[in-house]
């Protein structure tokens, strides 16, 4: 009996670890060497391709493919069809392989709204939030919110979410903040 739950209509290749009480939905495949953590929620048609690393209680919505190259820390949130690619420069004719592929790195807490693109080589900070539809082109600083195309600071967001309006504390939750070196810290 495993601790974890996997639809019977997905598929999990070999040499695959699924972390317990994990549960993959409808419609998903994963790939060999993928390693997902404990706690994550895939939703239906999640695409999790060779060697990719998901941390620990991921949210992955449906419609997202998580391509080789891109590693997932825990609380990860990926909004419904959002995109990551892993090739700056692709052709059919003439496939680099996964040697050329640019690592993408999403940090812990951060957030990835609906059918926002993240470009590969990109780093999203800690508890981040990209705006839906936004498109990433360059790294995105922790606990900054983006949004646009291409997705440029719009504010700042607390680590519950909160947008801040004062920089210094989050009037749901309480947390402080202070700014070092152009960036929010939590105090």
């Amino acid at each position: 009996m495993s601790n974890y739950f996997i639809h019977q209509s997905s598929y999990i290749d070999d040499n695959v670890t699924v972390g317990k009480n994990t549960k993959i939905w409808h419609f998903c495949h994963i790939h060999s060497g993928a390693s997902i953590g404990f706690k994550c929620s895939l939703g239906q048609n999640v695409n999790v391709g060779n060697n990719v690393k998901i941390g620990n209680s991921v949210k992955i919505q449906n419609n997202v493919s998580i391509y080789e190259g891109v590693e997932l820390e825990d609380y990860v949130f990926c909004g419904p069809s959002m995109v990551f690619t892993n090739d700056l420069t692709p052709r059919a004719k003439y496939p680099k392989g996964r040697e050329a592929y640019k690592k993408t790195l999403v940090k812990y807490g951060a957030s990835i709204g609906a059918n926002a693109t993240i470009v590969c080589g990109n780093t999203i900070g800690r508890w981040a939030m990209v705006a839906s539809g936004a498109v990433v082109t360059r790294d995105v600083a922790d606990y900054a919110l983006v949004a646009g195309i291409p997705a440029k600071q719009i504010g700042w967001v607390c680590e519950c979410g909160n947008v801040l309006k004062d920089i210094n504390i989050c009037s749901e939750c309480g947390r402080s903040y202070r700014i070092e070196d152009k960036h929010l810290v939590q105090i």
